[in-house]
C-alpha cells in the first residue's frame, strides 16, 4: 500500500467495520470511497482488522469453483472453541453457519523458494476435524453489500467451532462425503460432495505456497478450514446447531 491518501480511506473502512462489529450496529455498506476495489485492498483491511483481535489462530480458505483461485482470511485465536461451545448474543447478531472440514497443523511450513508438494503439506497436518464456521458481519446483509466490502470484513468470519479429531481421515473420499446441518433438531441442509472447491485438499498446498507472503507461513497449532459444504444457513438467538459428516464426525454449538 504505497498511496497515502488511499491508505487513509482504507483505514476509515477498517475503523468503520471494527466499530460496527464492536457496537453491534451494522452498516448497510461502506461509503463508496472507502470500499476496497481490489482483492489486495480487501486483504489490507482484513489484516488490519485481525491485528485488533489479537493472535491469529488459523486461516479460512476456499474457492467458489473447482478451478477457481482460492481466497482466504485470518481467524482470530480468541474466536476458536471446541464443540458444544455457547456463543454470546452480544457478539453474534448475524448467526450464519457453514459446515466445514478443518485441519490442525502439526508442523511449521515456513515460506521457501521451492513450493511445498501436496505430500509435504499432508505430512505436516496433525489432525482433521468436523467444524462449524460461524459467519458474522459488520454489514446488515453481506450478500447485498459490495462484494469487496464483504471480503474486507474478514470474509464474514465470526467464529470457529471444531469437533473431535477423525483418526481415519486420509481414507475418506471427500468428493463423496455426506453432511447434514440441523438447527434445533430440524435438518436444514443435507448434501454430498458439496465442497465448492471440488478437491478440498488442493487448498492447503495453495495456502502454504501462494498464501505464504501474507500468512508468514503456516505454523504448528494453527487451524485451516477449507470452505463450506452447506452454504450459509442462519440461526436465531438460543438455537442449537448440529453438523454431522458421515465419516468425518460430528460437531455442535449453541447460541445463548
Amino acid at each position: 500500500m504505497n498511496n497515502g491518501a488511499r491508505e487513509l480511506q482504507l483505514t476509515d473502512a477498517i475503523n468503520a467495520l471494527l466499530d460496527a462489529r464492536r457496537t453491534n450496529t451494522p452498516l448497510t455498506d461502506l461509503p463508496v470511497e472507502w470500499q476496497p476495489t481490489t482483492l489486495d485492498e480487501a486483504y489490507f483491511v482484513q489484516d488490519a482488522m485481525a491485528v485488533a483481535y489479537g493472535e491469529i489462530g488459523g486461516w479460512k480458505v476456499g474457492s467458489p469453483t473447482a478451478d477457481g483461485t482460492p481466497i482466504f482470511a485470518p481467524m482470530p485465536r480468541n474466536w476458536i472453541a471446541p464443540a458444544a461451545a455457547v456463543l454470546s448474543e452480544q457478539t453474534h447478531r448475524y448467526r450464519g453457519l457453514e459446515a466445514e472440514i478443518a485441519f490442525m497443523m502439526g508442523e511449521d511450513l515456513p515460506p521457501r523458494a521451492t513450493p511445498y508438494t501436496r505430500e509435504e503439506v499432508v505430512a505436516a497436518i496433525e489432525s482433521c476435524h468436523p467444524a462449524i464456521e460461524v459467519l458474522e458481519s459488520g454489514l446488515v446483509d453481506p450478500a447485498a453489500a459490495a462484494r469487496m466490502s464483504m471480503l474486507a470484513d474478514l470474509q464474514m468470519h465470526g467464529g470457529f467451532v471444531y469437533g473431535p479429531a477423525c483418526p481415519e481421515w486420509k481414507s475418506i473420499d471427500f468428493t463423496k462425503e455426506t453432511v447434514t446441518l440441523a438447527v434445533d433438531g430440524l435438518i436444514r441442509v443435507e448434501r454430498t460432495g458439496s465442497n465448492t472447491s471440488g478437491d478440498l485438499m488442493r487448498l492447503l498446498p495453495w495456502l502454504a505456497n501462494e498464501g505464504a507472503v501474507r500468512t508468514g507461513g503456516l505454523k504448528a497449532g494453527q487451524w485451516v478450514t477449507t470452505g463450506s459444504w452447506t452454504g450459509n444457513v442462519q440461526a436465531i438467538s438460543g438455537a442449537s446447531v448440529d453438523v454431522t459428516f458421515v465419516h468425518a464426525g460430528r460437531v455442535g454449538l449453541r447460541f445463548a
